[in-house]
């Protein structure tokens, strides 16, 4: 499977199935399309076949010469000799020994209060509740879930929490608390936990600062844009905007980590469609580790993305790429999550077919010690998995998640970006479909198009190290 595509002046060809990316000049841009729609199973005997070199000369022999036009086919064999492309789907079989995996849980995001100090727009947790009532995690039960994690964690070491919420500021002890158990845990079962917090910035102070940079690997900090974007949709409860005060502590923060572990996570709404100027505005703020995401929402709700919105934020995508690649040339430079991409290894292939883990590797656990398979399912008691004191009491939960695959999705068979997103979120999914084993065609397209510009940047970066 071959998927070819144009933008900001580079002729893209990504071989599917092998990850090969190949920048190539328009005449051999338009011999591979044409090779494509002749026989999109092409293999080094078909190219080689006198009737593909006829079909190529009636196709394009009007605008380039019999000679050029059998040069790059000869390129074209080659390179589907040595796997980069028309290569062949060799994954599918492998998907049945990740269904017979054990599940070994390796990460847990903990909310750790459900509760909240902002009255968010749109909010898929309620403003903390998640569906039920407000609680904040007891010692006792961060505790067992800590143990959960490391008696069904296998062989492996590494393990991950995230304190989430809600707003897991407003149970700062017990999170100290439980960092402090987790540390002690490690050196009786030879662990590393790698911790996490997710956090609004209300109740962010100096101590808060110190003890996150000593024990937190990852920061995540929760603000949409420019001012107006932000307190539209991020409010406290009175109505006043929360941009004021807290941008001063991110921009404290990040500068104290150097930069580095962190990032500052906002989302777009149909309200701020030219969400490319909220990712500048901030890397003005001084902010390198930037993401921005689409919002998901009924079309009911006003702010929700709908699919005449599309073409708007598609240009958005191509517009914020190109600015990336104008500063980076500049020494100016910043991360954008979702355009980070791997195309020398990248994760592995059950990753790659199966997704985030939910489910399986990675649960979500509620104040009084709930089991769900992520954070967006907490509160919908079809996905109760179980608790921190029995453990999974429904593996068959598990077992429908472990299925889920870019096999199992029809709208995933023939996509280019399926080894990229891994079939999408499946909480969107369920939430559109009532199934976690289809898709959500608006996130689908907008993941298309921002793979697609994350691999222009990639060709563009290329270039400009050839050019030093």
């Amino acid at each position: 499977m071959i998927h070819l595509y144009q933008n900001n002046g580079y002729n893209i060809v990504l071989d599917v199935n092998s990850g090969a990316v190949h920048v190539v000049d328009q005449e051999a841009y338009d011999v591979i399309g044409a090779l494509e729609r002749q026989n999109e199973f092409h293999t080094p005997e078909t190219l080689k076949a006198p009737e593909t070199a006829a079909f190529l000369k009636d196709e394009l022999g009007g605008r380039y010469s019999e000679e050029d036009l059998a040069d790059i086919l000869e390129a074209v064999t080659a390179l589907t000799e040595e796997g980069r492309l028309f290569t062949r789907d060799v994954y599918e079989d492998y998907i049945d020994e990740v269904k017979q995996r054990k599940t070994v849980v390796k990460a847990l995001c903990l909310h750790i209060a459900h509760d909240c100090n902002l009255a968010c727009k749109y909010c898929f947790a309620e403003e903390g509740e998640y569906h039920g009532r407000r609680a904040l995690m007891s010692y006792e039960v961060g505790k067992k879930a800590l143990d959960f994690l490391i008696a069904n964690s296998g062989k492996r070491r590494n393990l991950e929490v995230d304190f989430f919420g809600g707003e897991p500021l407003m149970n700062w002890q017990v999170v100290k608390d439980l960092v402090a158990y987790g540390r002690e845990q490690e050196k009786i079962h030879d662990k590393h936990f790698r911790f996490t917090l997710t956090t609004n910035g209300v109740l962010l102070n100096d101590e808060v600062q110190e003890f996150v940079n000593r024990e937190m690997d990852n920061v995540v900090l929760s603000l949409d844009g420019r001012k107006e974007v932000n307190d539209r949709m991020r409010p406290f409860r009175n109505g006043k905007g929360s941009y004021d005060l807290i941008v001063p502590k991110f921009q404290k923060l990040a500068e104290s980590r150097n930069q580095q572990k962190y990032y500052i996570r906002g989302t777009f709404t149909r309200n701020n469609l030219d969400f490319s100027n909220d990712v500048l505005h901030f890397a003005e703020l001084g902010f390198e580790q930037i993401s921005i995401e689409p919002v998901v929402g009924e079309d009911t709700d006003p702010y929700a993305i709908r699919k005449e919105d599309l073409p708007v934020i598609f240009e958005e995508y191509d517009k914020l790429a190109k600015i990336m690649v104008d500063r980076e040339r500049e020494g100016r430079g910043f991360t954008f999550f979702h355009f980070m991409i791997d195309l020398e290894g990248g994760p592995c292939v059950s990753k790659r077919l199966s997704g985030c883990g939910s489910g399986t590797e990675y649960l979500a656990v509620t104040p009084w010690g709930d089991l769900y398979p992520c954070h967006q399912f907490v509160g919908q008691e079809e996905f109760l998995m179980g608790n921190v004191d029995e453990g999974i009491t429904k593996p068959e939960i598990a077992d429908m998640f472990r299925g889920c695959s870019v096999y199992s999705k029809e709208s995933c068979k023939k996509c280019f970006a399926r080894f990229y997103c891994s079939g999408g979120c499946m909480a969107n999914s369920y939430k559109f479909h009532h199934t976690i084993n289809d898709t959500y065609e608006v996130s689908c397209e907008m993941e298309r198009k921002r793979v697609e510009c994350a691999i222009m940047i990639k060709a563009a970066l290329a270039d400009m190290q050839d050019g030093e």
